[in-house]
């Protein structure tokens, strides 16, 4: 067997997330307005959708991030120091960035170990079976688990210096309060010194923002559309996709991206695992995503909120993309040293 099946921690089993996917179709379905969380788009079929959607020319983010991390990995993976350290990716992606930083570091003979978090397994053992061809002399210990419980087991079982990754503009799927919390969350789980880096999506023009999530090919539809059909699949409803399309729009006021599966006509569904019809009427949205769009001085708030200093911050060409370095503050810190880069 390969190292992805011989250091892989199991901290979270398929049925909690089968539970916790039942949990939230039944609550989201039966609120008003109706929402399912995007958290759910990521079976295997949401998530090599969501892998196209990286290709596409519309969709900006992924190769804005990865201009970053070819042209700057070495300066963010100074940032640590020149020891030993834990490398911690919350969201275990494909391997194609997370190699711009650890490759730098093997490069000067440094050691570093790797902890990927992720809820699925299958994404964590194609992971860290691709490093082992990539990096035969990397240190990897993948980690199946929810972001919390995962940073509690590094807590409590690793010493040395941190660096958490939260690349891929993720946070911008969470609201004002649960980005706070989730955010001083991880904080509270670093010791001083240590690092998070995480990828935000910066404010543009708004053409630009509305094309990336409404892609001339459909496919980011048929990845909303994906929910519907993980229900019918999972726990045996009976949507007609067909009677369901996908709208999205920039939202001035939050300032991200709103998408929603609009109900086409009135019409019921019925899901055999919740022994429950939900109705709809014709124009009803079920709201499935927000991608929030991010300010400087938000980003510098949201920092300083989190119990972080804004260490630095790395660009791509265009700035429509930034890796933003944030460092757990020691007793000796007063006032955050800001470093633009």
């Amino acid at each position: 067997m390969d190292r992805a099946c011989t250091d892989c921690l199991v901290l979270a089993e398929d049925q909690d997330e089968l539970r916790a996917f039942k949990a939230e179709v039944s609550a989201g379905l039966s609120c008003s307005p109706k929402r399912l969380h995007s958290r759910f788009f990521y079976d295997k079929a949401g998530s090599d959708l969501f892998r196209s959607i990286t290709r596409l020319p519309e969709y900006y983010l992924t190769d804005c991030e990865l201009e970053i991390l070819r042209k700057s990995g070495r300066k963010i993976m100074s940032l640590v120091g020149d020891g030993q350290f834990n490398l911690v990716e919350l969201g275990s992606g494909d391997g194609s960035k997370v190699i711009h930083l650890i490759d730098p570091v093997l490069a000067e003979n440094r050691r570093l170990t790797y902890l990927p978090i992720d809820l699925s397994a299958s994404a964590l053992e194609a992971l860290t079976s691709f490093l082992c061809r990539h990096s035969p002399n990397l240190d990897v210990r993948c980690i199946v688990a929810e972001y919390s419980p995962g940073l509690q087991w590094i807590k409590s079982h690793l010493d040395g210096p941190t660096m958490v990754l939260f690349l891929g503009s993720n946070l911008g799927n969470f609201d004002q309060a649960a980005a706070q919390a989730f955010l001083t969350e991880v904080r509270e789980g670093l010791a001083p010194g240590d690092l998070l880096v995480i990828g935000l999506d910066l404010r543009k023009d708004i053409d630009t923002m509305v094309r990336a999530y409404n892609d001339s090919g459909g496919v980011t539809a048929e990845f909303n559309l994906n929910l519907l059909r993980r229900i019918n699949r999972q726990l045996g409803g009976n949507f007609d996709i067909g009677n369901f399309r996908y709208y999205s729009t920039y939202n001035p006021q939050s300032g991200g991206i709103d998408s929603f599966l609009i109900s086409l006509r009135c019409q019921s569904v019925f899901i055999r695992e919740l022994c429950t019809t939900f109705d709809f009427e014709p124009g009803e949205p079920i709201y499935t995503e927000h991608s929030h769009k991010y300010s400087e001085t938000e980003i510098r708030r949201l920092a300083s909120q989190s119990g972080f200093v804004l260490e630095a911050s790395f660009y791509d060409s265009r700035k429509y993309f930034v890796d933003s370095i944030w460092r757990v503050p020691g007793v000796t810190d007063h006032l955050p040293p800001l470093t633009d880069r």
